[in-house]
């Protein structure tokens, strides 16, 4: 069952704006997809992966110089790489026997923009 398919005994009120609802449906993407979505956005959910994100938007680095600049362990910066290639968020290329990791595509870098733009407005209405 697709969320927007609702059971009548589980509806507690009445349609007021049928020809809205049918509308809305029409337009929700489908389940399937919605999940993907929902998956792509937990892979943003981790303070680790975000830092990494926002050094590969300035610059194309190896695990080495990630590790050093977040003061982390290079297991722990590999994993994460990990995590974000097999999403397709970062791609990677070889030179020798160096791995230099990129971001993806602008898509990333657009989501990462905009999600800091929001939190941003979000604390200047709070003050």
């Amino acid at each position: 069952m697709r969320f927007y398919d609702v059971e009548l005994d589980r509806v507690d009120c009445s349609v007021i704006h049928q020809e809205v609802v049918d509308q809305v449906r029409g337009k929700l993407p489908d389940d399937d997809l919605l999940l993907d979505l929902a998956d792509t956005f937990k892979l943003f959910s981790d303070s680790t992966r975000l830092k990494i994100l926002y050094a590969l938007m300035e610059a194309e680095m190896c695990v080495c110089d990630i590790s050093v600049l977040l003061g982390m362990s290079k297991s722990s910066v590999s994993h994460q790489l990990r995590i974000l290639k097999q999403s397709n968020l970062v791609k990677y290329r070889k030179a020798g026997r160096v791995i230099y990791y990129s971001l993806a595509d602008e898509h990333v870098r657009t989501i990462c923009k905009m999600g800091m733009e929001h939190v941003r407005e979000e604390e200047a209405a709070v003050e």
